[in-house]
């Protein structure tokens, strides 16, 4: 069925119509979705802030809805990916504190079964400005399966992993897998506008997709990204040797992520 699939492409509309009119049933091995989070709100800028760069509070239309709508939109999307994905296919989904339960009850209540929760350390995460909480230092990744014999690429995960034993060999995952420590985007990875700002609001790092796409699909498998941004999924999947196919409905952010896949392909041509 691959074939019929619009392969390394960025399929621009609304996911939940675009996985029912354009992905077939059972034909996608790996999902990586960055949904919104409802999280937007009041702005509060620091342009001045030095740890990871200036500091703006997300307040994106596509990231604010009711809660009733939200939990719908959900449950819809949720649904929409069980069905495209492989009997063995697993799906990771990114998520703070804000939308974790919403999505741990209707991802199951969808037909999947939570494997993990991987925590994202974010090193050089925003200071405390309020002072009236504790630093938000994480967020999580919710890994999702259909069914059984989910890929699980064990050695490669061990590899992955920075921490070494004292002889220098790959090491368990039990001191890393579950806590992740990698920065928030920043530096030449961090794709600005011209008024020096962040393009996408919630960039995330390449090397954390490179960790899920090596754990959970093989070369060639193709790998899907209903929420595709500035086209981070579907940049590592090429530079691992997966399919890929990003959905998005801003237009801003199809243009940067095209630029940004043929900057890629010209580089390595």
């Amino acid at each position: 069925m691959s074939h019929k699939l619009p392969l390394n492409q960025i399929l621009q509309g609304d996911c939940v119509q675009i996985l029912e009119a354009k992905i077939q049933e059972n034909s996608i091995n790996l999902i990586f979705a960055d949904p919104p989070y409802n999280l937007s709100g009041k702005p509060l800028d620091l342009a001045n802030n030095k740890t990871g760069g200036a500091y703006y509070k997300m307040n994106e239309d596509w990231d604010t809805f009711n809660y009733e709508d939200y939990v719908t939109f959900t449950v819809d999307w949720l649904k929409a990916c069980h069905k495209v994905l492989l009997p063995n296919g697993s799906i990771y989904i990114s998520c703070t504190q804000h939308n974790i339960g919403e999505l741990l009850v209707e991802g199951k209540k969808a037909g999947f079964k939570l494997n993990n929760i991987l925590t994202w350390y974010k090193t050089n995460a925003m200071p405390n400005i309020t002072k009236r909480i504790f630093t938000h230092s994480t967020e999580f990744v919710c890994w999702f399966v259909k069914g059984k014999n989910w890929i699980f690429n064990y050695e490669e995960v061990k590899e992955f992993n920075p921490h070494k034993t004292k002889d220098g060999n790959n090491k368990q995952m039990r001191d890393f897998l579950d806590f992740i420590e990698i920065p928030i985007v920043q530096g030449q990875e961090r794709i600005k506008g011209a008024d020096g700002r962040a393009v996408h609001p919630t960039q995330k790092p390449e090397k954390l997709l490179e960790l899920i796409i090596k754990a959970s699909s093989n070369e060639d498998d193709i790998v899907l990204d209903p929420f595709f941004g500035t086209g981070t999924t579907g940049k590592v999947a090429q530079q691992l040797n997966r399919q890929w196919i990003g959905i998005e409905k801003n237009e801003q952010y199809i243009i940067v992520a095209k630029e940004r896949l043929k900057l890629r392909i010209r580089k390595t041509a």
